[in-house]
C-alpha cells in the first residue's frame, strides 16, 4: 500500500535557505519566491549576505541566507522565525539555531556534517542539534552532495558544475515540501540558465532529483499548502528595492519629458541601481561609472544644470564623500536626486547589513544652512513610488532631495504590480521662458515664483538666458556675488523657506490603528512592515495603539505635529540610536517621547516590538 501523504493549508510560512557564499542560497530563496508570487502567493524576502569578504568555507562568518516569507495575505515582512531551515552545513546551522520556530523543520545536507565540518563550525561534540538544544524541531538529513552527484553521474560536467547544482536538488526538496509546481520552476531556471545549455540541464536534472526524492521518500508526513491570492487583475513582477528605485527614476524622467542622467560610484548594496540603468538605452538613460563618488554627484550636477534628470546613487560613506558637492548643488539650486541605499556602519563598518544611521548625514551633513529635502522608502515596492516623489519634487522644486532606503527593502522584494503610469500626475518643470514671456531681459538666475520660492530653470542654450551660478552666495535680485550680510541673511532665510513651502504639495500623514488610543507608534522608512504587523499583533492582544510611519521627512506633513499632540505616549522605533526622535523633539518641544532603539544590521524582530511596546503602554 502506497502511503498517503497528508496536505495541510498554511495561513503563511517563513523559509530560510542557508550555507556558505558559494552554496547558491541567493539563488535557491529568489526562484522560490519568484515561484511563490507566480502562483498568486503575496511574498516578502531578506537575502542576508555576509560581510567578510570571502570567510573561510565552513566557518560562521561566510554563512550566507536567503529568507522568504510566502502567505496568503497580509505578508508585511520577511518574517521573524523560520519554520523552515535549509542548513547546507553545520554552520549555517549555528548561525540560524536561535531563529528557529518550536517544531520547525531542518532540512540538512548530511554530507556535510562530517567531524571536520563540525570543527570548522565551532561544535565541539558530534550531535550539533544537541549542542545546541534542538529537541523540539523535526531534523531532517538529506545526503544532498551525493544524491546530487548520483542525479548527475551520466551527464558529461565536470565536478564544479555538479557541486554548484546542489542547492537545486535542495530547492526540489523545499518546492516538493510546498507543493510548487516542478514545471514552472524548470521555465525560470531556463531564464535563468538558458544561455549555457549544460548548466540549464544540470540544474534542472538536480531541481528534479530533489523533488522526486522528497515525493518518493515521503520525507516528512505532511506537505503544505499556501492558499492563493485573488489580486487586483494586473501584471506582477517579483521586485526588490534597488530595481523599483531605478525603474522609479525613468518614470519620472518620462512623465517630466527630460532624459535620465546617472552618475555613480561602485557601492554596497546600491550598485544594482547603477547596474540596471546602465542597461536602460531603451529608454533614453545615460548612465556613467565614475571613479570615486565625488566624480559621481559632480557629474550628476552637470547634468543637471544641463536640463536632464539627474541622480547619483550611493550607501552611507558615499554620502559622506558627496556631501561637498551636494552642497553646491544646494547652492546652486538645481534638481538633483541622491539615493542612499543605507548599511551598517560607521565607516565601512558592515557593508551588507541594514540600518537606519545616515538620517542625520541627511538632514545636516552639510557646511552652512544647506537644507533639502528628505524622503524615506516604506518597502521594495515603495521604493518605485518614493523615486517618483524625490523626482518630482526636485524638478518642480529646483532642490535636491536625498532618498533614503536601507539594505533590508533594497535586497529584499515583493511581489509588485506594473503600475499604470496614467494614475501618476505629471512632473512639470520650472522652465524660465513659460514665465516671462519671452522677455529674458527682466530675468536674473535667482528671481522666484512668489508663491514657491522656487527659482527658474534656464537651461543652458535657451536663446537670451546666458547666466552663471557658483558656489559663492549671489545677490538675491541681480545674482551677481555678494557678501553683504543682510542679501546673506536673506537668501539662507529663502533657501529654507523655500524648502518648507513643500509641505503644501505632499500628501498629509495618515494614522492607522484605534481612534481613541493613548499611544501612538512611530517609524520611518524602511521598518514599516515590521511596526505594522506589531501593531496588529498588539491591538490582537487586546491594547489599544495607533500607528504612523514617516515619508516625508524633510519637510514634514503639514499635519504632523497636530498628529503628535493627541498622544500621551509616543513611541518612536528606529534602527539607530534615535535620531528621528531628537529631529522631532527639536521640531516639537515638550513631547512625550519613548526610545526603542535596535542596532544590530538586522531588521526588527515583531515578537521584540510587541513585548517592549505593551510594556510602555501598560507603564
Amino acid at each position: 500500500m502506497t502511503e498517503k501523504t497528508v496536505v495541510n493549508d498554511l495561513k503563511d510560512v517563513t523559509v530560510r535557505f542557508s550555507g556558505d557564499s558559494g552554496d547558491g542560497m541567493q539563488l535557491s530563496g529568489t526562484l522560490f519566491s519568484t515561484l511563490s508570487a507566480i502562483l498568486g502567493n503575496e511574498i516578502a524576502t531578506f537575502p542576508d549576505y555576509p560581510a567578510e569578504i570571502r570567510a573561510p568555507k565552513g566557518t560562521p562568518q561566510g554563512v550566507s541566507g536567503f529568507q522568504v516569507r510566502i502567505g496568503s495575505h497580509d505578508v508585511y515582512n520577511a518574517g521573524d522565525k523560520t519554520d523552515v531551515l535549509v542548513a547546507m552545513n553545520p554552520a549555517a546551522l549555528k548561525v540560524n539555531a536561535g531563529n528557529l520556530k518550536k517544531h520547525s523543520i531542518v532540512i540538512y545536507d548530511s554530507d556535510s556534517f562530517q567531524k571536520k565540518d563540525l570543527e570548522k563550525a565551532g561544535f565541539k561534540t558530534d550531535d550539533p542539534f544537541q549542542e545546541l538544544n534542538l529537541n523540539s524541531v523535526q531534523v531532517i538529513p538529506v545526503a544532498i552532495t551525493s544524491l546530487t552527484k548520483a542525479a548527475l553521474e551520466d551527464m558529461d560536467v565536470d565536478n564544479r558544475i555538479v557541486l554548484r547544482s546542489k542547492n537545486m536538488f535542495a530547492l526540489g526538496v523545499v518546492c516538493w515540501l510546498f507543493n510548487r509546481p516542478a514545471d514552472i520552476a524548470e521555465r525560470l531556471l531556463k531564464e535563468k540558465f538558458g544561455k549555457r545549455p549544460l548548466v540549464f540541464q544540470a540544474n534542472v536534472k538536480a531541481f528534479l532529483a530533489g523533488y522526486n526524492y522528497g515525493n518518493n521518500t515521503h520525507l516528512t508526513a505532511s506537505t503544505y499548502r499556501i492558499e492563493t491570492v485573488n489580486n487586483e487583475k494586473g501584471f506582477y513582477i517579483d521586485i526588490n528595492g534597488n530595481l523599483a528605485t531605478a525603474y522609479g527614476l525613468i518614470a519620472a524622467a518620462e512623465k517630466a519629458n527630460l532624459q535620465l542622467f546617472l552618475g555613480s560610484y561602485p557601492i554596497t548594496p546600491a550598485s544594482e541601481i547603477l547596474h540596471e540603468l546602465a542597461k536602460r538605452k531603451d529608454f533614453g538613460v545615460k548612465a556613467l561609472q565614475m571613479e570615486d563618488e565625488i566624480a559621481g554627484i559632480s557629474t550628476a550636477i552637470g547634468a543637471s544644470f544641463a536640463g536632464h534628470l539627474a541622480a547619483t546613487s550611493t550607501s552611507g560613506p558615499g554620502l559622506a564623500l558627496k556631501s561637498e558637492a551636494l552642497n553646491l548643488a544646494v547652492m546652486l539650486e538645481l534638481p538633483l536626486v541622491v539615493i542612499d541605499v543605507q548599511r551598517a556602519g560607521p565607516s565601512t563598518g558592515m557593508p551588507t547589513k541594514s540600518e537606519q544611521t545616515d538620517l542625520n548625514m541627511a538632514l545636516y551633513g552639510r557646511n552652512g544652512e544647506s537644507p533639502l529635502v528628505v524622503i524615506a522608502a516604506f518597502s521594495p515596492t515603495d521604493c518605485f513610488d518614493a523615486a517618483f516623489w524625490a523626482s518630482k519634487l526636485a524638478i518642480e522644486h529646483m532642490t535636491p532631495v536625498v532618498l533614503l532606503t536601507d539594505g533590508y527593502i533594497a535586497n529584499g522584494s515583493s511581489a509588485w504590480k506594473i503600475p499604470n503610469m496614467n494614475d501618476y500626475p505629471k512632473i512639470v518643470p520650472p522652465y524660465v521662458q513659460k514665465h516671462f514671456d519671452g522677455n529674458p531681459s527682466t530675468w536674473k538666475p535667482y528671481l522666484r515664483d512668489e508663491k514657491t520660492l522656487v527659482r527658474y530653470w534656464a537651461v543652458p542654450g535657451t536663446p537670451g538666458y546666458m547666466h552663471r551660478i557658483g558656489g559663492l552666495e549671489k545677490d538675491y535680485y541681480t545674482g551677481v556675488i555678494s557678501t553683504d550680510p543682510d542679501n546673506h541673511q536673506r537668501m539662507v532665510k529663502t533657501r529654507q523657506e523655500k524648502i518648507d513651502k513643500i509641505a503644501d504639495f505632499i500628501p498629509e500623514q495618515e494614522v492607522w490603528g484605534d481612534q481613541n488610543a493613548d499611544t501612538l507608534i512611530v517609524g520611518w522608512g524602511g521598518t514599516y512592515g515590521h511596526l505594522f504587523e506589531a501593531v496588529k499583533k498588539i491591538r490582537k492582544a487586546g491594547k489599544k495603539a495607533a500607528f504612523t510611519q514617516f515619508k516625508f521627512i524633510a519637510p514634514l506633513p503639514k499635519n504632523t505635529e497636530e498628529i503628535l499632540r493627541k498622544y500621551k505616549k509616543i513611541i518612536v522605533a528606529e534602527e539607530n540610536n534615535g535620531q528621528f526622535a531628537s529631529y522631532l523633539q527639536g521640531k516639537f518641544k515638550n513631547l512625550p517621547l519613548y526610545r526603542f532603539n535596535r542596532i544590530t544590521g538586522q531588521p526588527f524582530r515583531i515578537e521584540e516590538l510587541v513585548k517592549e511596546f505593551i510594556q510602555i503602554i501598560e507603564e
